[in-house]
C-alpha cells in the first residue's frame, strides 16, 4: 500500500520554518567554543535537511547539505567561528526560508541569489575564499557591474490592484523614486478605465509601462515597490544600451508573488495589504564567481490549495480546558433538557439557575477560544535581532536591540497585521533616531545607541513601544516643515504631541537625503493608517537629544470588542469601552458656539466638539437641544469629541462583523453586531466619527442644534 506523503508537507515547511528561525537566532548570538548552540544549530539544519531529502526536493536538499559540511567542520573543530562564516551562514538561511518559500507558495525562487551564496559556500569549504564576508564580495561584483553595464534600460510592467490607493498608496510616490534612479518613461494604460457613471473615485483603474534608464540593480528597483508588492503585479526585465530593441527578460515575474518572512512556524498566513518585506533592507546581491554546478530546480511543487489559511499551535493545556468546559455545557444542556419535558412554575427557579450556568459557560467558552488564537509577542520580535544585525552593518552604526515583555499574549491575526508597520518604526528609529558613532561620542553618549522594544497589557489592550536614545525629533524643524507644506498656518499654537504628530501627514519628511533603510515612495503616514486599521492608536514623544518613543496601542482581538450601547431615536449604536473618557448630563452655562455652527462644551480644561448623532446619520432623535442632552466623549489620536445621544445602555461583549464582506465600507462606522434580540447594531469608528468632526468645523455639513442661549 502506498503512502500519500504531500499530506506531510504542510508539517515539513512548519518545522522547517521553526528550524530556520533557531538557526538565525542561533548565529547571532555565536561565539568561539560555545557547542551546544552550534550543534542546535547543525541539527536545525540536519532536520531540514533530510525532510526535504524525504519528499524530493532536491535544491533544498543540495544547499542545506553545503550548509550542514560547513557546520560540521565548525562543530569538529577543524575551522574556527570567525564573523565571515557566521555572515554567510546568515545569507544562507535567508536562502534556505527562499526555497522553502517556494515550496510553500508554489512560487518560483530566485535562482540567482541562491546560486551566489552556493558559490561562496564552495568557494569557503574549498579554503579558495579564507573568511568570505558578503558583502565586500557584493561590493566588488556591484564595482564591475557598475563599469561594464554603465547604461541599462528596465522596462517595467505595474499593474496595481484597484483598491491601492485606499491604503494610503501613493504611484506618484513610487514613481518620484524610480526617477531618482535615473531618467524615466511612463506610459499609462486606461484601458480598464470606465464609463464616468461606474466609476469609484477611490479605486484605481490605470496601469503602466515604465522605462527607466539607470545604473542600478534589479534589487534597487524593487525596494521601491516592497511595500505595495503584495498588491500589484510587477514584471520587471532589461535591455542592455547597444542591444537589440527586445528587451532582455533577466527575471520573468509574470505575478510577482511576495513571499512572507514567517515570524514563526506557527505564522504563515500572507502578509497584510501593505506590506513592508520583514527581511532587512536588501543590498547589491552577487558575488565573483557563479558555481560550476547549479542548484537544480525544484523536484515537485505541492498544488497550494487556496482554502491554505495556515495553522497554529495550541498548549495542551487549553485543549484541556476546552474540554471540561464543553462537558459543562453537555450537563448544563442536559439539565434544562430535562426541566423542558414537563415545564411547570414551580421549576421557574430552577430554569432560572440553568441559564445563569450557562451563561457562564458560554461566556468561560468564549474566553478560552480566543485564549487558543493568543500568542507570545516574541513571534512578532524574533525576526528585529537579526533586522539590527544588518542595519548596523549596513549604516555603520553600533546598536544594542533590547526586548522586553516577550511572552505578553496578542491575538494571531494583529499580530500578524501589526508586524510590517514594527519593521517600518525599528527601520525609522536607525535611519533618523540613533545618531552616528561620531556624533553620539561628541555628545557624551556611548558609542553604542540602544533600541528598545517593550510589550504590555493596558486595560483591555495591548501596548507596544518603540523607544530609543537617539536625537530626538527637532520640533522647530517639523513645525517648519509643516508649515512650508501648508499643513498648518505660521501662527498656530500646537503642543509637542500635536507637532510630533506632524510627521504622519502624507509625504511628509524632514530629511535632508532620501535614505533606502526607512521606506521609499510610503511614509509614517502609511503606518498611521494600517495602525488604525487595526482599531488601534499611536503616539509620540521625543526629547531633543535624548530620544524618541512610539507607543503603538492595539486591540487584544480583532473579533470581540468591549463596547457600551447607546441609542438614538429608534437606532442602537455601539462605541468602543477603550475609546470613551467619560459620559455626562449637559449642562447649559457650559455650552459655546464658535463659527461655522460648531458648538463646543467645556469639559474642565477643554472645549470639546459636540457632534448630534442624529444629524451625522439622518435619524429622527428623542433630543434635538444640547442642553438636554447626554453627551459621551470620546477620544482617538488625542483628539476628543461629544457625541450627542438619547440613552445609554448596557455594556457588554459583541462579536464584530465587517460591513466590507457584506456590504461596504461606511464612513464612521467600523463594523456591526447582532443583539441578543436579534438585531443589528452599527459599531462606532471613532477616529472617522472625530475625522467628520473636524470637517464639520469647517464645511457646515453638519449644523449642530441651536441652544437657547450662547455664551460669548
Amino acid at each position: 500500500m502506498s503512502i500519500d506523503l504531500s499530506q506531510f508537507i504542510p508539517s515539513f515547511l512548519e518545522e522547517s520554518f521553526e528550524g530556520l528561525e533557531l538557526m538565525e537566532s542561533s548565529l547571532l548570538n555565536l561565539e568561539q567554543g560555545d557547542d551546544e548552540t552550534i550543534n542546535s544549530i547543525f541539527r536545525a539544519a540536519h532536520s531540514i535537511k533530510g525532510g526535504a531529502g524525504t519528499f524530493g526536493f532536491d535544491n533544498v536538499t543540495e544547499f542545506t547539505h553545503l550548509v550542514e559540511t560547513l557546520l560540521d567542520e565548525m562543530r569538529d573543530g577543524r575551522r574556527e567561528i570567525v564573523q565571515g562564516d557566521v555572515e554567510i551562514l546568515l545569507e544562507s538561511v535567508d536562502c534556505m526560508r527562499l526555497l522553502i518559500e517556494s515550496i510553500q507558495n508554489d512560487t518560483d525562487c530566485d535562482d540567482e541569489k541562491i546560486a551566489i551564496t552556493s558559490s561562496l559556500l564552495t568557494q569557503t569549504l574549498d579554503g579558495s575564499v579564507s573568511t568570505p564576508v558578503l558583502d565586500d564580495a557584493t561590493d566588488n561584483y556591484s564595482s564591475t557591474v557598475k563599469q561594464n553595464n554603465t547604461s541599462i534600460t528596465w522596462v517595467i510592467e505595474f499593474i496595481p490592484e484597484h483598491h491601492l490607493v485606499q491604503t494610503g498608496n501613493d504611484p506618484l510616490f513610487l514613481f518620484n523614486a524610480l526617477a531618482e534612479l535615473g531618467s524615466v518613461e511612463i506610459e499609462a494604460n486606461s484601458a480598464e478605465l470606465p464609463s464616468l457613471n461606474d466609476m469609484d473615485p477611490e479605486e484605481l483603474y490605470l496601469r503602466w509601462k515604465i522605462t527607466l534608464v539607470a545604473d542600478t540593480t534589479e534589487d534597487d528597483i524593487k525596494e521601491i515597490f516592497e511595500w505595495v508588492e503584495d498588491e500589484c503585479e510587477l514584471t520587471i526585465s532589461q535591455e542592455l544600451a547597444g542591444q537589440s530593441s527586445e528587451p532582455e527578460s533577466v527575471k520573468s515575474e509574470p505575478e510577482l508573488s511576495v513571499t512572507e518572512q514567517n515570524i514563526s512556524a506557527q505564522q504563515t498566513e500572507p502578509s497584510p495589504a501593505v506590506s513592508e518585506e520583514i527581511k532587512p533592507a536588501p543590498s547589491e546581491e552577487a558575488v565573483p564567481a557563479k558555481p560550476n554546478k547549479p542548484v537544480s530546480p525544484v523536484a515537485s511543487k505541492p498544488v497550494k490549495s487556496k482554502t491554505d489559511v495556515g495553522s497554529i499551535r495550541v498548549g495542551v493545556d487549553k485543549v484541556d480546558n476546552l474540554i471540561n468546559l464543553m462537558g459543562e455545557l453537555v450537563i448544563t444542556q442536559s439539565m434544562l433538557s430535562e426541566l423542558g419535558n414537563d415545564f411547570d412554575l414551580s421549576k421557574v427557579e430552577r430554569l432560572n439557575t440553568g441559564l445563569e450556568q450557562l451563561l457562564q459557560n458560554t461566556k468561560e467558552l468564549q474566553e478560552s477560544v480566543m485564549r487558543i488564537r493568543m500568542l507570545p509577542i516574541s513571534f512578532a520580535f524574533n525576526r528585529f535581532p537579526r533586522l539590527i544585525h544588518d542595519l548596523s552593518k549596513k549604516t555603520g552604526k553600533q546598536i544594542e536591540l533590547v526586548l522586553k515583555g516577550e511572552q505578553t499574549e496578542l491575538d494571531k491575526t494583529v499580530m500578524e497585521q501589526i508586524g510590517d508597520p514594527l519593521v517600518h518604526l525599528v527601520r525609522n528609529a536607525v535611519d533618523h533616531g540613533i545618531e552616528p558613532t561620531e556624533t553620539r561620542i561628541a555628545n557624551g553618549k556611548p558609542e553604542q545607541g540602544v533600541i528598545t522594544l517593550d510589550a504590555y497589557h493596558q486595560g483591555g489592550s495591548i501596548v507596544i513601544e518603540i523607544n530609543d536614545d537617539g536625537g530626538g525629533i527637532n520640533r522647530n524643524a517639523v513645525f517648519e516643515k509643516a508649515v512650508e507644506k501648508g499643513v498648518v498656518e505660521a501662527n498656530s499654537s500646537l503642543t509637542d504631541s500635536q507637532v510630533f504628530d506632524l510627521i504622519f501627514e502624507p509625504g511628509f519628511s524632514t530629511a535632508k537625503e532620501l535614505s533606502d533603510i526607512s521606506g521609499r515612495g510610503v511614509g509614517m503616514d502609511v503606518v498611521k493608517k494600517n495602525i488604525q486599521a487595526l482599531g488601534g492608536r499611536i503616539q509620540v514623544e521625543s526629547v531633543e537629544g535624548q530620544g524618541s518613543s512610539f507607543k503603538v496601542n492595539l486591540p487584544l482581538t480583532l473579533a470581540i470588542l468591549d463596547g457600551q450601547l447607546v441609542r438614538v431615536g429608534t437606532e442602537i449604536y455601539i462605541i468602543p469601552l477603550i475609546t470613551i473618557v467619560e459620559s455626562l448630563q449637559t449642562q447649559k452655562n457650559l455650552i459655546n458656539r464658535v463659527s461655522g455652527d460648531m458648538v463646543l462644551y467645556r469639559l474642565r480644561e477643554d472645549n470639546v466638539p459636540v457632534l448630534p448623532i442624529y444629524q451625522l446619520f439622518n435619524l429622527a432623535s428623542d433630543t434635538t437641544q444640547v442642553e438636554d442632552s447626554l453627551l459621551v466623549v470620546v477620544e482617538a489620536d488625542g483628539q476628543k469629541v461629544g457625541l450627542m445621544v438619547d440613552d445609554l445602555l448596557a455594556q457588554q461583549q459583541v462579536v464584530i462583523k465587517s460591513l466590507n464582506d457584506n456590504y461596504q465600507q461606511v464612513e464612521g462606522i467600523s463594523g456591526a453586531t447582532i443583539l441578543g434580540d436579534g438585531s443589528v447594531a452599527m459599531i462606532l469608528d471613532i477616529p472617522g466619527i472625530i475625522n467628520i468632526a473636524q470637517n464639520s468645523s469647517r464645511s457646515n455639513q453638519y449644523a449642530s442644534a441651536n441652544p437657547e442661549e450662547v455664551l460669548p
